[in-house]
């Protein structure tokens, strides 16, 4: 395995560091949560950074292609997004679908669906992800 050299690396929430800086990741066990997933450790830090983003997100980020880093930054954002929904409550989410049209908790299965899916590193058919 090569680390990219002069890249910037996404932690999560507008940290980022060089890759080539990076030196060491480690898995949150106690108090894991969508902003605390995993330590990084940076070269002439003393402490490791806390990204929201998985270990072996960041490891694939440090490793893959340009292209590959954008599709990584993109499951990032819906992970984001589904953070975001999960906290809208049921009156709201009942008065938004009525109101606009818009189901969160259809929403929120699918970017599941999807989440667990990039996780196993499987191919899907991305027409499932618009079918009603």
């Amino acid at each position: 395995m090569e680390i990219r050299r002069n890249e910037i690396i996404p932690l999560g929430y507008g940290k980022y560091f060089r890759s080539d800086k990076i030196v060491g990741l480690e898995p949150i066990g106690d108090e894991r949560g969508p902003a605390r997933r995993t330590y990084v450790y940076v070269e002439g830090r003393p402490e490791p950074v806390v990204a929201s983003r998985a270990e072996g997100t960041i490891l694939r980020d440090l490793v893959l292609s340009r292209q590959e880093v954008e599709v990584s930054v993109a499951f990032d954002l819906l992970d984001r997004v589904l953070h975001e929904l999960e906290r809208v409550g049921p009156i709201l989410r009942r008065s938004i679908r009525e109101e606009t049209g818009l189901d969160i908790d259809d929403l929120v299965v699918r970017i599941r669906r999807v989440l667990a899916r990039e996780e196993e590193d499987e191919e899907y058919d991305q027409g499932s992800l618009f079918s009603t």
